[in-house]
């Protein structure tokens, strides 16, 4: 294709209304029927998301809307990801040019989960929905489109998100109520539904003293892939199951960032020899892509940091583990023999091999629509067959 043709069909991309890109993401997040493709199709993302971080192999690089009118709706009308925020600088007020390194702390997350979350919260025309994290506001327009403004609450830490997404939500005609506060804290609100797109460990207890005695909450757990829906129940508490489909959010944070973690513990999984050397009947593993072994891994041991190489001819493949207590593993696999070795006062690697056995000896794992029972203080007990798991703090 020449480059006079490839500027031609770029700036036809650009010209094309915002409603033909926002159709076809409603197609492709909400099957025919949905009452969410029409609010997918209705409302416009890319206003939410003037600004973006996009990771690149120096780091997190500022992308602006405006400079790149065809990359910008490419962006915001695919369904992925947007990162607005790394560590404590959102990208509408980043330099020109900026470069961050750092954890990402807020995003447009990619519409198709949004939807997928909202399904799971049941709501019918008349519910009052609090939507825990507002980030950009996207989710919350379209909560707004789907139930109406005046039903609808969005509560996020940040008192720049919370601004910044009231004024665009305003620019569409929406008001809905937004809060500045911790929500995993007290909350100025009561209502049928809370839907979070920020991870919780364990469920926030005002969350259940906020719901009606009929409401429904829908999470995921911080540190897991699991998605829990409950109902309350007459004792405060509430009941449900962890749903088959996968989601992992960020975790809900108290401050502007999040606490920084100690290195020490994995560089000595890096480069020490273990107390502990063996072998392994398993290959290495990238374990933070294999969502359901990480999720039974963390409910183990949940705060495991992981790491994982491979050399440039993909013969050679390094796993680390550390953890907060001390504990550090590192597995090498060279010509198809694994060397294990540990240290520290637990045996990390251990724990992950005996996952990865109880899922051959199964045939599965068993955290997919394992029942959910919640104390009112928010401890979560999780059932399937003889299996059980408990999740505190």
């Amino acid at each position: 294709m020449s480059t006079h043709t490839g500027r031609l069909r770029e700036e036809g991309y650009c010209l094309m209304g915002w409603r033909e890109f926002a159709g076809r993401l409603a197609a492709e997040v909400a099957p025919a029927g949905s009452r969410w493709r029409g609010a997918v199709g209705s409302i416009p993302r890319h206003p939410f998301v003037p600004r973006w971080w996009a990771r690149t192999p120096e780091g997190w690089r500022l992308r602006v809307g405006a400079d790149d009118p065809g990359a910008w709706h490419r962006a915001a009308y695919r369904d992925w990801t947007l990162v607005t925020r790394v560590g404590d600088v959102h990208a509408d007020r980043a330099g020109p040019g900026a470069v961050l390194q750092g954890s990402a702390t807020s995003s447009s997350t990619l519409p198709g989960l949004l939807v997928q979350m909202f399904r799971h919260a049941c709501l019918d025309d008349s519910p009052t929905v609090l939507d825990v994290g507002t980030g950009t506001g996207y989710g919350t327009a379209l909560l707004c489109h789907r139930v109406g403004d005046t039903r609808v609450t969005a509560i996020d830490v940040d008192p720049y998100l919370t601004a910044a997404a009231e004024q665009r939500l305003h620019e569409h005609g929406l008001r809905p109520r937004l809060l500045t506060a911790d929500a995993t804290g007290p909350i100025d609100w009561e209502g049928d539904r809370i839907v979070a797109t920020v991870a919780v460990r364990p469920i926030p207890p005002s969350w259940l003293a906020a719901l009606t005695p009929d409401g429904r909450l829908v999470t995921t757990i911080a540190g897991t892939s699991l998605i829990v829906t409950a109902d309350k129940q007459p004792d405060g508490g509430a009941v449900g199951r962890v749903e088959h489909d996968r989601a992992a959010f960020m975790r809900s944070r108290a401050g502007v960032d999040y606490p920084a973690r100690d290195s020490s513990v994995l560089e000595r999984a890096r480069l020490e020899d273990g107390e502990q050397v063996e072998g392994s009947p398993y290959p290495v593993m990238d374990v933070v892509n294999g969502w359901d072994v990480a999720t039974m891994l963390d409910l183990a041991a949940p705060g495991i940091e992981h790491r994982f190489t491979t050399d440039e001819a993909g013969a050679g493949r390094v796993a680390l583990m550390a953890h907060g207590d001390g504990s550090w593993a590192r597995a090498e696999e060279r010509d198809g023999e694994v060397t294990v070795h540990q240290g520290g006062p637990r045996r990390l690697y251990d724990l992950l091999d005996q996952v990865r056995e109880h899922w051959l000896r199964a045939g599965e794992l068993p955290i997919r629509g394992a029942t959910a029972t919640i104390s009112p203080e928010g401890e979560i007990t999780l059932r399937r067959g003889t299996w059980t798991a408990a999740i505190g703090r």
